[in-house]
């Protein structure tokens, strides 16, 4: 007999996995997600899948439609400038909180700029992407608070499904790899107000590049609908 705490626990498994595929990039904007091919990949009831997409619907991820069911959420030009917004009030203080971040955490932040250059050197455009993700999840993480973390995840998972629609990633993500070492070398050496203006020309760039690319997209009609 299936307990509500069993599939809770299915249904929350299946959500992660789901975002953590989101967040690589494996799942693009619109991709439909349909729990009969869902619940046997993942080993759950069709029951969990529906659950975990909801949580993602919640998430900001998702998208149901009556007629269609639930597919990977589009994201428009005023997602995107809303996006921007909450990462400069994280990644900003973040960065003004790191004089009181633990050395693990400045670790990861060092770590996590130095993996994004080796994946520029590997030309792994994807895992640029994602190296770049966690470095700015590593400034976040610098405020010390668990719920800011997670609230970045799922922001970063959104910004996966906005970086999707440029029309060369690889030219989009190589420019960002310099610009990380750059906050994080100013950070570490304890310049906190340099790392802050450069973080925010970083913010205020990136903006501007994927706004371009998701109204560019959908005046194209290339961005699923």
């Amino acid at each position: 007999m299936t307990t509500t705490d069993d599939t809770a626990s299915a249904s929350g498994r299946v959500r992660d996995a789901l975002r953590t595929q989101i967040l690589r990039g494996e799942l693009p904007p619109g991709a439909r997600l349909m729990d009969r091919a869902l619940a046997p990949q993942h080993g759950v009831s069709r029951n969990s899948v529906r659950e975990a997409l909801r949580l993602l619907e919640s998430d900001g991820l998702v998208v149901h439609a009556r007629n269609t069911g639930s597919s990977v959420r589009v994201l428009t030009a005023a997602d995107v400038a809303d996006i921007y917004a909450a990462r400069r009030v994280l990644e900003v203080g973040g960065v003004q909180a790191s004089s009181r971040a633990t050395d693990r955490d400045l670790a990861e932040v060092d770590r996590a700029a130095t993996a994004g250059l080796h994946e520029r050197t590997l030309e792994d455009w994807r895992g640029a992407g994602t190296a770049s993700l966690v470095f700015h999840a590593a400034l976040v993480g610098l405020a010390g608070s668990a719920r800011l973390n997670a609230f970045f995840t799922d922001l970063a998972a959104q910004l996966r499904l906005a970086f999707a629609v440029m029309p060369d990633e690889a030219a989009f993500q190589a420019q960002w790899m310099e610009r990380d070492r750059t906050i994080a070398d100013l950070l570490l050496s304890g310049r906190r107000d340099a790392a802050e203006i450069e973080l925010l020309a970083y913010l205020a760039d990136s903006e501007a590049a994927v706004v371009d690319a998701v109204r560019a997209a959908q005046r194209s009609a290339v961005v699923p609908r």
